[in-house]
């Protein structure tokens, strides 16, 4: 399934552990179609969780060819991986190189090396991790359909 990822930066006031608040601006990634989308779901995904005020300060479409996602606790930061695919052309035998972006959830660098190439294991193209680092995103909201929801159209 393909997805439009969005990255949305939510500006609120958090309470420090020294009780003091303070302004803080962090970046959640949002699945949806449009940007209006985008801002009504993160809107709704992070409601329940601020008390008071918050604002959606900033929208931008982020491209990531795919996502792996952690059942580990532990696994509690984003890794933006920059992969490059080798492949042969046929016809004249040259290499050829395309880079695409993945974002990896773990505990920490080598976990993210270690669940991307785990992650990678069916890939039939040769790779190289061109570049790894942690980002800032806080969290990630997928899109899933309401289980009692049907389709528009019926299937024939």
């Amino acid at each position: 399934m393909m997805h439009t990822w969005f990255e949305c930066k939510i500006q609120y006031e958090k309470t420090m552990e020294n009780g003091m608040n303070k302004k803080v601006t962090e970046p959640y990634l949002v699945d949806a179609l449009s940007f209006t989308e985008a801002e009504a779901r993160i809107i709704e995904e992070m409601t329940p969780y601020i008390s008071g005020e918050f604002t959606v300060s900033d929208i931008k479409r982020a491209r990531y060819s795919e996502l792996f996602f952690a059942e580990d606790a532990e696994a509690d930061r984003w890794f933006k991986c920059k992969l490059t695919f080798i492949t042969l052309d046929e016809k004249s035998g040259a290499e050829k190189k395309t880079s695409t972006n993945v974002l990896v959830q773990a505990s920490d660098l080598r976990d993210a090396v270690k669940k991307l190439d785990e992650g990678m294991k069916g890939s039939m193209a040769d790779y190289i991790i061109s570049s790894m680092a942690e980002t800032a995103i806080m969290d990630v909201y997928p899109y899933s359909a309401e289980p009692n929801v049907k389709p528009e159209f019926p299937e024939a």
